[in-house]
């Protein structure tokens, strides 16, 4: 007998929930709250395994006679399973050393996040953090299997990663971020438990992230590739291990030579948006005193934490008071902002599906003053609201009758293109507050569309990181302390940069679509809720669910 395909995804999402425990976690699933992730070759082999066997389980339903609900699902499982199994046969973790996103300073905000809702999940808090141990001490077998096999990470990277241990590691156990970010509920004793959590970091976790430490600095950092060969096009295998990455973070089957040409029209067109746009804010339309005026002006800028995030705030109220008009389904759960010193620069945490904990919009508040005031609407209403809070929220709160894993499903193009198309539909909706603040929607896109180029040439076509570094500050108006990190994170993390602005090219691609079909009876509410409703789509899947919904 043929299997039910939402027996298999709901079987899918169960094994995804057993490999990420701390996704789990974060989701209000506490049933894995005593472990963490298996870094080993050994646990990524067995994780490649599910994901190819799910996928050749999915396509082996036949898809005509099946609902439309039921092929959505069934395409789904198809590419998000076959495509996160290329790119994790793809070794990427053996070049691991990632200042940015890397374990070292990712943990006291991932610790913030995980709920403690009783005593007994305090409890299997501590045996977590022993595994947290375990996969430091992981990540160093990992990275000199990347040595053995001439698949390491950048020295710059190596360095800056054996740097962020080392601070760490000077860290008091007891005044460690992981121990104080911790949220306990009451009947806890507080001060007991804290001990214990701290002892467990002096017993596992420091020897973990030492052990790390030791690995990089003895034995990857001698062999790492210099800056001006630290993409994926210099290792071997890099090619086909840059293909997977770009094919499971657009949901496309897009060249990196494709989308490379692309990012570079989109950097031409942003340059006549700006040139229209530059008297009003700077009083000049020539693009480098435009740029100029936007790195240096101080008035431009801001000069407190507290601004950033009551202007945050106040923006995504705008926006929430706005969207009756544009969408016919809202959340439920509701968006906070909050300002935090480690991490990117902004980013988002989707509500827990217990409701225990709403959306969360996170603003690195540790310069100031390298915001630019321009900046923040058009950040606040990607990361919040209408962007991420409302594709995510509107997901997680979807009936019983959708499959948990387009809930909760982490497609990147359909996740960060719903947020960058979210900044564009703010300007239609009268939202950003000022031509200044409109600016702001203009940097964002030079940002994005500059990283389709600077990804593909880093990682496709061999530049080196001063290449890419020097392609950004011409073609944005990013400061170099802004754009150093950001080029840092595109050679740490190959492809993802390259979801955002294929996600918003498509996403406009359907609307556009779609309005040339329907004519005058287009109802942006509608085609809003068929991005919307059927919760997180490879783009590809997205397309048809939006022109069958309005054809």
């Amino acid at each position: 007998m043929p299997e039910s395909i939402d027996q298999l995804a709901k079987e899918y999402f169960a094994a995804l929930m057993e490999m990420s425990p701390t996704w789990a976690h974060m989701l209000g699933d506490f049933s894995h709250a005593d472990r963490f992730e298996d870094a080993s070759r050994e646990a990524e082999d067995r994780e490649i395994a599910m994901h190819r066997d799910f996928a050749e389980r999915a396509e082996a339903v036949e898809a005509a006679g099946l609902p439309d609900d039921e092929q959505v699902t069934r395409s789904v499982l198809v590419s998000q399973a076959s495509t996160h199994a290329d790119l994790l046969a793809a070794r990427l973790h053996e070049r691991g050393a990632n200042p940015i996103f890397g374990l070292q300073s990712s943990l006291p905000v991932m610790a913030g996040m995980l709920g403690v809702p009783d005593e007994a999940v305090a409890e299997a808090m501590v045996a977590k953090l022993h595994a947290v141990g375990r996969n430091f001490r992981d990540l160093a077998v990992r990275q000199q299997q990347g040595v053995a096999e001439r698949r390491t990470s950048p020295a710059f990277a190596v360095r800056a990663t054996i740097a962020q241990l080392e601070k760490a590691l000077a860290v008091p156990a007891a005044e460690d971020p992981v121990v104080t970010a911790i949220k306990l509920p009451e009947g806890v004793d507080a001060d007991a438990w804290r001990g214990r959590f701290a002892e467990a970091l002096r017993q596992s976790v420091r020897p973990g992230m030492e052990a790390y430490r030791d690995v990089l600095r003895d034995q990857v950092l001698p062999v790492a590739p210099p800056d001006d060969h630290c993409g994926l096009s210099w290792l071997a295998g890099g090619d086909e291990a840059y293909a997977s990455a770009l094919a499971f973070f657009t949901t496309t089957d897009k060249s990196a030579h494709e989308i490379h040409q692309i990012g570079l029209a989109q950097v031409e067109q942003l340059a006549e948006e700006y040139r229209q746009l530059g008297p009003e804010v700077v009083g000049s339309d020539d693009l480098e005193t435009i740029f100029t005026a936007l790195r240096t002006d101080p008035a431009l800028h801001f000069d407190s934490a507290d601004q950033l995030v009551e202007q945050s705030e106040v923006a995504m109220r705008r926006a929430w008071e706005a969207l009756d008009d544009w969408f016919e389904v809202l959340p439920q759960a509701p968006c906070e902002v909050h300002g935090v010193t480690t991490g990117a620069k902004a980013y988002y945490f989707p509500p827990a599906n217990d409701g225990s904990r709403g959306g969360t919009f996170f603003i690195n508040v540790e310069d100031p003053e390298a915001w630019g005031t321009f900046e923040l609407e058009s950040l606040a209403f990607h990361e919040g609201i209408p962007g991420h809070h409302l594709q995510l929220a509107i997901a997680a709160e979807l009936p019983d009758t959708v499959p948990e894993i387009r809930k909760y499903s982490e497609s990147a193009a359909y996740a960060e293109g719903w947020g960058l198309y979210s900044e564009r539909l703010a300007d239609e909706m009268g939202l950003y507050s000022s031509p200044t603040a409109r600016m702001g929607m203009l940097s964002a896109d030079s940002l994005r569309a500059c990283r389709l180029v600077v990804d593909t040439g880093i990682h496709g076509l061999g530049w080196g990181r001063q290449q890419a570094i020097d392609y950004m500050l011409a073609n944005s108006p990013m400061t170099e302390r802004i754009v150093r990190p950001e080029i840092d994170r595109y050679i740490c993390s190959p492809g993802q940069a390259s979801s955002y602005m294929i996600g918003r090219l498509e996403i406009q691609r359907m609307r556009r679509e779609a309005e040339e079909r329907q004519g005058a009876s287009f109802d942006i509410g509608k085609f809003h809720s068929a991005v919307l409703d059927s919760g997180a789509l490879p783009l590809g899947v997205l397309d048809e669910v939006v022109r069958r919904r309005l054809a």
